[in-house]
């Protein structure tokens, strides 16, 4: 099979940006030429392979493709910089999509931002995903890499344990108090926060301790106003370690839970995501538990 760059690369703008208009802005080409790119990708793999909807969506065939043309994207794009070369439309910056976790991303994470900030031609695109579900964005083609709790590697990736993110429910001493039954919390009537539906943390102690679900449970999904949240006294909630300031006591002593996490990457022969690994590593090193 013999598959065509061009389509190829008409496929990740569509999957990027959301729609053919917006793919053709970015490619600086018109619609239908990006139109007819698709359709002749489409007849080659035999396949529809972009979902017509608002956002257009790759098939699962066409995420199949997706995968290959953001790697092909990556190594081009590398390729061009070494030769100091830009395409027509002034592309010379490597994209680098990573996922990762938002506490990750708000706690041991900003030392590979903080590094990033000092590449050249390098634009880091990152998805924050729970890191229970962020692998699905490596199977997907979305990403290159992500941070994880994915153990083993997707189809295609390798992959690494950075170390042990430590959680500890907490709360202020107030609310501690205030929900106090003789020397222990009283979990069953105690408001929580959660940060979105797909975080488990907080019903995972709730389960351990019996209690079905709470009464009142917040929601704050970004990971620096959830543990605002909490130092303000909305609820209890699960804490990262690296956020765990004196406005917080922990609800019982040496309880906690610990979430290993890892590192997946593309098995691609390609410098950036080498380098973005080393980086990835020693930060982690820094904060995590071993």
């Amino acid at each position: 099979m013999d598959l065509v760059p061009s389509q190829l690369a008409a496929l990740l703008a569509i999957a990027d940006h959301g729609t053919f208009d917006a793919a053709a802005r970015h490619l600086h080409v018109t619609p239908s030429a990006v139109s007819q790119r698709i359709r002749a990708l489409e007849s080659q793999v035999g396949r529809v392979v972009v979902q017509r909807t608002t956002p257009c969506r790759p098939t699962a065939e066409g995420e199949v493709l997706l995968r290959l043309a953001r790697q092909v994207q990556l190594l081009q794009d590398e390729v061009g910089g070494e030769l100091g070369a830009t395409e027509p439309g002034g592309r010379s910056v490597v994209d680098l999509p990573v996922a990762v976790n938002a506490d990750s991303l708000a706690t041991w994470f900003r030392g590979v931002v903080a590094d990033v900030a000092t590449w050249d031609a390098v634009a880091l695109r990152l998805h924050v995903e729970d890191q229970a579900f962020s692998a699905g964005l490596l199977r997907s083609g979305d990403v290159l890499a992500a941070v994880t709790s994915e153990p083993t590697a997707v189809q295609g990736c390798s992959v690494e344990r950075l170390g042990t993110l430590r959680y500890v429910p907490a709360a202020t001493a107030g609310l501690a108090q205030r929900w106090r039954r003789g020397r222990r919390p009283d979990w069953s009537a105690m408001p929580v926060v959660v940060f979105n539906e797909k975080d488990d943390l907080q019903h995972e102690v709730l389960r351990g301790r019996g209690v079905a679900a709470p009464p009142v449970a917040h929601r704050v999904p970004t990971s620096a106003d959830f543990a605002e949240a909490v130092r303000l006294g909305l609820g209890w909630g699960m804490i990262p370690e690296p956020q765990l300031d004196a406005s917080l006591v922990p609800l019982v002593r040496g309880l906690h839970v610990d979430v290993a996490l890892h590192w997946q990457r593309w098995r691609l022969d390609s410098p950036v995501l080498d380098r973005l690994t080393d980086v990835v590593r020693r930060s982690a090193a820094r904060t995590l538990r071993r």
